[in-house]
Order: C-alpha cells, then structure tokens, then sequence
C-alpha cells in the first residue's frame, strides 16, 4: 500500500517538473512506461546539475563581466577627465613644435641678417666719399662690421735694362695685400681702416724686408649730404689713384709714375676735416693735417721720389707745423661720364727742426697743386692730370742736408682706353680695354742752389715714358694686366734704386 502512494508522488513530481521543463522538451514524447519515465527523470536532474553548474559558473562570469565593465567605465571615466588634457597637451606640443620651428626659422633669418650686417651676400661695388669701391663696402651695410681689401701681384720683366745691374732684375712681388675693416656704429658714425702688407713679408737679415702699415684709419660722421666731418689718418685727397688705389680702378700694372713720385701715392697724413657735396655733381673734401717733415726726411731720396720721402704716415709726426688740403670735383649732369677737378696742398715742413744761420727757425713752406679729368663714355675711358710743386728755402736745406733738393717739380699724363669686349662679345658682361699713356715728370725741375757733389743735369727723374697695354675682367672684382713700358730718361745718369729701362709686366689684381 506504501508503494501506490510513493509512485504517485514520484508521478506528481515527475509532472510537475516535466510541466516546468515542458518548453524545454515540448518536442519530446511523453514516455510509455514507468522506466522510460524514470529514465528521463534521471537524464533531466543530470541536466539540471549541469544548469546548476552553468548557473555557477555563469555568476562567476557575470561577476568577471560587472568588475570589467566597473574596470571599463572607470577607464572611461579616466579618459573622459584626461582626454581633454591629453588634447591640450597633443595641442600644446604641436603648438611648441611649430613655435619652435617657427622660432627656428627666426633664428636663421636673424642670423642671416645679422651675417648680411657684417659681410653682405651681395655687394655693390661703388665709390662713396672719395673712396675706392671695396673701401666704400661699409657704407652699404645697415650696421655692424664690414671687411674688404685688395691686393696685387705682378712680374717684371726688363727687356732693356739700362739702370744700375742691382735695381733692374726681373722679379715676381706680391705687391700688396690690403685688409679693409670697417665699423657701422649707426647710421652716422662710421669708422673705416685699411691695412696693407707689402712684399709679402717683413723678414729680417738676408730677406727682402716687405712692411705692413696702417694705410688710414678715420672716423666719419655723417651729418647732412653738404657737410660731413672726417678726423684720424687720412688719405690726402690728390690725384686719381692716392685715394682711390684699387688696382681695378686704374690701367696698369704699376701706378702711373707722376702719381707715384709727383703725388706720392699712398700719402696719408692725422687730421680732421670737412666732406660732402655742396650742390649736385660738386663735391669737396678739406682737411687739416700735420705738415710734412723736411728735416728729417728731406734727404738723398727726395731727389728721386719728390716729396713722398717727407710724410710721416702718422707714426709720431712732428705736428709742430700744419698744413692745409682740399679738393673739389665737378660732374656735371648735362654730361654723363665727366668729371674735372682740382686739389692742392700747402704748410709748413720745417717743424722747428731746421735752422738758418742766424739760428732761426726755417718754415720750408711747401705746395703742391693738381688738376685732373676724366670722361668716360660708352667703353672709352680719358683720363688727364697735372701737377706741380714748390718748397722754399731749398738752399737751406741742401747745405744742411748735403743733398740736392728740387725747389720745383712738376708732372703730367694722359691716358685713353675702350672696352672692346662689346665688339668682340655682344652678350658678355666681361671686360677688355687696350690702352695707352704717355708721362712726363721732372723731380728737379728746379734747384736753387746745389752741393758741390751735386749736378743737378746728372741726378734726379726727368723722363718720358711711353706705355700701352691690356686690361682684362672676366668679373669685376678682378682684373688682369699686361703693359710695356717704354722710359725715356733725359738725366746722364739714373739714380740708385730707381729702374731705368724698357720693361714688360703682367699682373693680377682683385677686391672684395
């Protein structure tokens, strides 16, 4: 009897299960026996354990998903808050990386304009101030230093020696190399220096001594275009080439010899000044400097080379006596291409060195005067220059010196050149001037009295020179010349150290 009512359990519970796993198995049939039944009873509560452990196993996994999603929104969270950051921080660099190329930029272009202040990319080679083009280069900058120079080198070959066998050897020189060094403290003081080696050298004992000097050093300050003031060691303002010395500025190998022993080229002496244009095309230049010393170097040389051995260069000058220079040229603008002008010096050369026999002091008054011109004209190039000096009381000097001193010397060129480049080479910019110029000097045109181991028919530079050549630029900071001079000497005898005779030369020279 106990068995009816405990299959009828099993019964109810077995219906009742299978009506809540009814969806489950809806598809299944029911069972035909007890056994079948109980078959299925056990292979449901095997499933149910596998769901029991599912549903454990899936509460782990939920609880894995909630702590990642917590983990995830968290992050969320984080990144919400930071990722603005991150942007401004992404933006910022961004924005430091273009300032920094920005800035680098900057930095070039200021360095490059700093470079340009001191040593420009391009220059314009042009003559401001009497002043040779590579010289006027600190003019052009805007502020800051400015370096130039110039040098020559050349060879000399004497086809007709006819001077002493020492001085008419044939040689190879550098000539000069010249280091220009200027200032632009602003727009209105300028400081401007030219410092020259000469021969390549200043060596001592058997060596050929070369010399390096301070050829000017001068502050300019630039007031108004009609007056401008000018003070240090200056070059005095005569002639073409004393100032304006570059070798691409003049035909031939070697300065014209009037510029050389007449005017004495580089002639540079301390003092100060006034500069500037007066009206359009007129320009002037006047100073005041240190007289030239007579006693001193008024010697055997002056006979040969005028007055040049009478400057003192700036080197302790005796300043007991001073001297007066000016010039003016005039370009009129009716005429392109013309310039005429003129120049002189005069002072005192005693500087209280020189006595007469009543024991006063001798004041050597001294003067020199130059006139010039100059056209040029579609490739031809004149030129014209005079000069002519006298020194007083030259008998003084010659008994006291035993020497004989010209109480007057004078000298003259003329020169005449064309650019035929042009006709030879339509579209090339280079240069080729054939040339010609003929000299004419006398550094004793006059002496009023002699030493008896004097004759003044015998001593000192009275020729004629006839020359011709080729100037040559394939740029116009170089230039190439090859000349032929023929040097007629009217003295019996040519004085010592000074070349007589026909020569060939061929040099080289350049600016920057």
């Amino acid at each position: 009897m106990k068995s009816a009512p405990k299959k009828k359990t099993t019964l109810c519970l077995t219906t009742a299960i299978g009506m809540a796993f009814g969806s489950a198995h809806a598809e299944q049939k029911m069972p035909g026996t007890m056994e079948d039944m109980w078959k299925i009873i056990q292979q449901q509560q095997k499933e149910i354990e596998n769901l029991k452990s599912k549903s454990s196993e899936n509460e782990v996994l939920k609880q894995e998903i909630t702590t990642l999603k917590e983990t995830q929104k968290n992050q969320e969270k984080v990144l919400s808050q930071t990722a603005p950051n991150q942007t401004g921080a992404a933006t910022s660099k961004q924005a430091n990386g273009e300032l920094e190329h920005k800035t680098n930029v900057l930095a070039t272009e200021v360095e490059k304009l700093k470079t340009q202040l001191y040593i420009p990319e391009s220059r314009q080679y042009k003559s401001q101030y009497g002043l040779g083009p590579a010289a006027s280069g600190v003019y052009g900058v805007k502020q800051g230093l400015s370096i130039g120079g110039y040098g020559e080198m050349m060879y000399t070959n004497y086809t007709n020696p006819r001077g002493d066998n020492v001085t008419n050897k044939d040689t190879a020189d550098l000539e000069r190399a010249v280091i220009y060094l200027g200032y632009k403290f602003n727009d209105w003081i300028i400081l401007n220096n030219e410092f020259e080696f000469e021969h390549a050298s200043t060596g001592e004992g058997g060596e050929e001594k070369g010399e390096v000097s301070v050829e000017f050093s001068q502050l300019d300050f630039l007031l108004n275009p009609k007056y401008n003031i000018r003070a240090g060691l200056m070059l005095v303002p005569m002639g073409f080439i004393n100032e304006m010395h570059e070798p691409t500025t003049f035909h031939g190998a070697h300065r014209p010899d009037v510029e050389r022993y007449i005017i004495p080229s580089t002639w540079r002496e301390m003092g100060a000044g006034l500069f500037g244009e007066i009206l359009p095309g007129l320009q002037y230049r006047m100073y005041a400097m240190n007289g030239l010393n007579a006693r001193k170097d008024f010697d055997a040389r002056f006979q040969t080379s005028g007055i040049a051995e009478g400057r003192q260069g700036g080197s302790n000058a005796s300043a007991e006596d001073f001297a007066f220079t000016g010039r003016l040229d005039y370009s009129p603008n009716f005429v392109p291409g013309l310039l005429v002008g003129a120049s002189t010096f005069l002072g005192n050369s005693g500087q209280k060195n020189i006595q007469d026999a009543d024991g006063h002091n001798v004041d050597v008054f001294t003067q020199l005067y130059e006139g010039h011109v100059q056209y040029k004209y579609r490739g031809l190039e004149l030129r014209a220059l005079g000069a002519w000096s006298k020194i007083n009381n030259t008998n003084i000097l010659n008994n006291l010196n035993n020497d004989t001193v010209g109480q007057e010397s004078f000298g003259w060129y003329v020169e005449a050149a064309h650019d035929i480049m042009p006709f030879l080479w339509s579209e090339s910019n280079q240069y080729l001037a054939p040339f010609v110029r003929v000299e004419r000097y006398d550094t004793l045109a006059s002496v009023t009295s002699a030493p008896d181991t004097f004759n003044d028919q015998t001593v000192g530079l009275d020729r004629w020179i006839y020359q011709a050549g080729l100037s040559y630029k394939p740029i116009q900071n170089i230039v190439i010349k090859a000349d032929y001079r023929n040097v007629q000497d009217r003295k019996l005898v040519a004085p010592l150290g000074i070349p007589f005779g026909d020569e060939f030369n061929l040099g080289v020279g350049f600016i920057y």
